[in-house]
């Protein structure tokens, strides 16, 4: 493992517990998921996105909203962080708010075109196009779900669409909730007003990455209830105490 702070200890000697992960461990840490744990990538997905639709409704109750602020939006890109805002979305439905989708790029990738069918036959919308009118968006919807871009990804090396989202999702006045990274944001040092949204929630899976610390919003989370013990131990992951069967938690 190429994190110092996974390599540097002795033998059976375990890491010293903190509450970020760099890029190369969480990378390492979904491998030991998938690879030794043998969970799937579309299992993943359905965890983080069922998490991720919790912790909107911690975030913004059902009860307290109004109709027209129950509307979400939900801006999915073509990679993994876009799969799980799909599954996003399908859970916001099931709990009775009303989501709509915008996928500034169509993936090609069979899991995307099975979550997209799932949205479809639940009667989500799809919009063809963003507004690039703030004022449309802000008048539409009550929040929006930034699941363009995920770790690792910059706004140029997704290509024009994604750019022209983020763009426009920097602008907004109504609440954005980010799915593990703020799209855009370095995800070791952050992001800047130049090429990065400010969510005013933030919905790290697994466990916070290394960005998370200069996160500046009202409400963070962590979806990573299904990390086991003995991972959380390897990584020296220091979590939060879950509520109940609560799968998300409040940091």
């Amino acid at each position: 493992m190429s994190s110092s702070a996974c390599t540097d200890k002795g033998p059976g000697e375990a890491p010293e517990e903190r509450r970020f992960l760099s890029t190369s461990e969480a990378a390492a840490l979904e491998r030991e998921l998938l690879d030794e744990y043998r969970f799937g990538r579309l299992q993943l997905v359905e965890l983080c996105g069922h998490a991720s639709a919790v912790a909107v409704t911690k975030a913004f109750p059902l009860p307290s909203l109004s109709r027209k602020q129950r509307t979400v939006l939900v801006v999915c890109g073509p990679e993994q962080n876009g799969a799980v805002g799909l599954a996003c979305a399908r859970h916001l439905r099931v709990f009775e708010y009303q989501p709509s989708i915008f996928c500034p790029v169509r993936s090609a990738d069979a899991l995307h075109r099975d979550l997209t069918t799932q949205c479809e036959k639940m009667d989500i919308p799809f919009l063809s196009f963003l507004p690039a009118e703030v004022r449309l968006i802000d008048d539409a919807y009550g929040l929006v779900v930034d699941a363009v871009l995920g770790p690792g990804v910059r706004p140029a090396e997704a290509g024009g669409p994604c750019a022209r989202a983020l763009a426009t999702l920097k602008r907004l006045s109504i609440p954005l909730v980010s799915l593990d990274v703020p799209s855009g944001w370095d995800a070791e040092a952050g992001g800047d007003a130049q090429d990065a949204v400010q969510p005013d929630v933030l919905v790290s899976f697994a466990a916070p990455k290394s960005c998370a610390g200069r996160f500046s919003g009202r409400h963070h989370f962590v979806a990573g209830r299904f990390v086991p013990e003995d991972v959380r131990r390897k990584f020296g992951l220091r979590l939060p105490e879950y509520t109940g069967t609560d799968c998300v938690a409040a940091l």
